[in-house]
């Protein structure tokens, strides 16, 4: 768990909690890597698990991680003097989320557990303070009546590993305050986070889109299509090469809008409904919505002169991702199963 407070402390359990003051995060990888990412933005935090003992050995742990990877270059200098001063552990989780401003919970994936320890947390809280859950695929409405005073309530949802990736998804209850929410997005840009808030559904925006590539995926490998090594090839060199700079609509808008929708003509004679036109497209196409080639998109609209810059930029950060391969080389590859 996490906590942080307006004074920047933080506190971590199996659950997280932070606060302005203070924040508290969960004792575990994943809430230890959102109490360095807090704790480096300048956040004081302090992290509780299951016991003391088990907070305080993740104490060492993030401490020596740390400077390990500030040796590595992965954190600038000075980032593991910041995670040594401002993470600190020795407490309960009820003496955690004492008196703190947000308090993030970061327990595995089980209703039944995440809700012991949001009742918990709820009850030894304040009753101002924000209470977020780092769960990846169960909705809030699931979670929220284990919770007192709900409008602080919402999800907050940092992907593994923390300290390396920004984006964070945001699912705001039936009863969450814009003020609770908007506090949180203030937290995530001191961090140096991107927030995206997104509708209460289960798997959200980012586990319903990774899923659903692997369960396609696993289809292409079951067919006898290609190996998964072959696949895994395919997507890293060609539109997951795009990824790391454009989602799916600013792709489809560089590409041509008419030329997907005349693609996905050949999905759905093969594959049905499942790989039908999408409405969205269809619609777009009709209304002369071309995409970047003639200036209108899904996104929006494009005037030469950003059509032009947009261009430029992709070319140089495919450029620079070629660049960035080469320097790193091949990632290690798993042992093959002998059959």
């Amino acid at each position: 768990m996490l906590g942080v407070s307006r004074s920047a402390r933080a506190a971590t359990a199996p659950c997280a909690q932070a606060s302005w003051r203070r924040p508290p995060i969960g004792a575990g990888y994943m809430g230890g890597g959102i109490a360095q990412v807090l704790a480096m933005a300048g956040f004081d935090v302090t992290i509780a698990d299951v016991s003391v003992d088990n907070a305080n050995a993740s104490l060492e742990r993030l401490q020596k991680e740390a400077r390990e990877f500030e040796e590595q270059g992965l954190y600038a200098p000075g980032s593991a003097d910041l995670v040594a001063k401002n993470i600190s552990a020795g407490k309960t989780i009820e003496e955690a989320v004492a008196d703190v401003d947000f308090i993030e919970e970061a327990v595995f994936e089980r209703i039944d557990v995440k809700r012991d320890v949001l009742g918990k947390i709820s009850q030894h809280a304040r009753p101002d303070a924000i209470i977020g859950t780092n769960t990846s695929t169960i909705p809030v409405s699931e979670l929220e009546s284990a919770v007192t005073n709900p409008e602080r309530f919402l999800t907050v949802h940092f992907s593994n590993p923390a300290p390396f990736i920004p984006g964070v998804e945001l699912v705001a209850g039936k009863d969450t305050t814009p003020e609770a929410v908007a506090a949180v997005k203030e937290l995530l840009e001191k961090s140096g986070n991107q927030g995206a808030q997104v509708a209460d559904t289960p798997g959200m925006v980012l586990n319903r889109l990774q899923y659903a590539l692997l369960k396609e995926a696993t289809a292409v490998v079951e067919e006898g299509v290609a190996t998964a090594e072959d696949v895994d090839t395919i997507v890293r060199t060609t539109f997951g090469f795009r990824l790391g700079f454009f989602g799916p609509f600013a792709i489809a808008d560089q590409a041509g809008l008419d030329i997907y929708a005349n693609c996905f003509v050949t999905f759905e004679n093969a594959f049905g409904d499942r790989l039908a036109t999408p409405q969205i497209l269809t619609d777009s196409v009709a209304a002369d919505r071309k995409g970047v080639k003639n200036g209108k998109g899904l996104l929006g609209d494009y005037d030469e002169s950003t059509s032009a810059e947009l261009i430029a930029y992709r070319n140089k950060a495919y450029a620079k991702m070629s660049q960035l391969l080469a320097e790193l080389g091949p990632a290690p590859k798993a042992t093959p199963t002998a059959e």
